[in-house]
Order: structure tokens, then sequence, then C-alpha cells
């Protein structure tokens, strides 16, 4: 007799995803569309989130990657002194929750860890370490007449930043993709958030930039309330293909 396999542990979706989800199917199911034909949250590995949120200076994008309603990361765009009024950092730095951490280390500036700007396809974990507590995308400094950028999200896009944090006490993995400019003469560091994903599997790693596939599941909080309109609203949640 065969022993059944047992089944892979997953992550519950949050209470506040899955009743707009739930609103979906009803919606769905009015304007004649199959739900069984759709990928059930149960079955979702990778769950992604695009948007579009932008961070300014002296602004904060706090991060809730699976969305429970606790920030798992806080970005924020300050200006610091040290020393005295002509010493400035234009700093954009990212501030992980206990028990969070983003990959990056081994170089540091200013004081600060630097936080890894990964390409497309990278594996995550990647062998580097993870830092916990505050780490640097890309910041100005000054000092007196001198001025000059750093870190290694200096004037990049499409780059994705690594990640653990934690549900219910275990270890999961993901990215956060961001576009990032970097003006010195200006002193302006500025940012995009443009889309981030977890892996629902724990301890799992993670490919950056992934998106599509059968294991994939797209949500887009923003719009997730206006689902039990009908079918107009179907398309802002879909199964990636």
């Amino acid at each position: 007799m065969k022993r059944s396999p047992r089944p892979r542990t997953t992550a519950e979706l949050s209470k506040s995803l899955q009743q707009p989800l739930n609103m979906y199917a009803l919606a769905a199911s009015a304007a004649g569309v199959s739900v069984l034909a759709l990928s059930q949250p149960s079955d979702a590995k990778i769950v992604y989130t695009p948007t579009h949120s932008m961070i300014d200076p002296h602004e904060t994008f706090r991060l809730d990657v699976n969305h429970d309603g606790s920030t798992d990361f806080t970005f924020r765009n300050y200006i610091r002194t040290f020393g005295n009024f002509e010493n400035l950092l234009f700093a954009l730095v990212e501030q992980a929750a206990p028990g969070n951490g983003v990959e990056g280390g081994g170089t540091r500036g200013n004081g600060f860890t630097l936080a890894s700007a990964l390409n497309r396809g990278s594996r995550i974990p990647g062998g580097q370490r993870f830092c916990n507590g505050t780490a640097a995308l890309a910041y100005v400094w000054r000092v007196d007449s001198s001025s000059g950028d750093y870190g290694k999200w200096v004037n990049v896009t499409n780059r994705y930043l690594g990640f653990r944090f934690q549900i219910k006490g275990r270890t999961h993995y993901g990215w956060a993709r961001l576009n990032v400019q970097v003006n010195v003469k200006k002193r302006l560091v500025t940012a995009t958030v443009t889309g981030y994903a977890y892996e629902t599997i724990p301890n799992k790693p993670i490919i950056a930039g992934k998106t599509k596939g059968p294991d994939v599941i797209t949500v887009q909080p923003a719009s997730l309330g206006h689902l039990a309109a009908g079918a107009s609203a179907i398309p802002a949640w879909r199964s990636g293909k």
C-alpha cells in the first residue's frame, strides 16, 4: 500500500488578503467566470505584488510583504547632519523589523552596512549574509565643499533587494524591486518601489524578479477592495502564466 506524500507546509494568507480574495470569487462567479479555473491561494508558492510607490526626500515607505497589517521593512529617505551643519548626509536606508534582514554587508560607509543590489535571476538566499537593523541603499555626502555619492544602489533601475522575514516565527525569503536615482549636484536621492514578492513555503529560496509561472499569483491590494464590483474588477487579481 502506497503511503500518501506528506503535504508541503505553506504560510497562510493574512485575513486582510483572504477576505478580498473570497470577494473576488463571488464577483467572478457572478460574472460567469469559472473560479475552479483560477489558482487558489492555498496552492500559491510565490505571492507577487506590483506597485508604484515613490520615496521622495523626507518620505518614509513601510513595506508589509505578506499583507498581514505589520510592517516588515521601512525605507527612509532623509537628511542627517554629522559633526556640524556643513557635514550632511542625504540617505536612502532600509530598517528591518526584529528578526528580519536584507542581503548585504562587507562594506561600510558613514556607519552604514550597504545593502546589495541584486540582478534579476539572482537566488535568495545567495550566499551573502543578511544585515539586521539598518542598511543603506544609496546616499550623497557633503563635507565642507566636497561631495560625492556612495552605495550599491546609486542610479540603478530594476534592481532587487533580497530579504528574509518572519511569518509566525518561521523564516521566509523574498525581494523588493526598486529604481534609485542619485543627484550629487542637487543633493537628492529618490527611489521608486515597483514590486515585491515572497515565498510562502518556509526556508525555500526565491528567484529575484520571478513574477510569472504556475507557482505565482499576482495581487494588487489597492484594487482588492473593488472586487465586489463585478467583471470590471476581475483583472485586478490573477494567477501568473
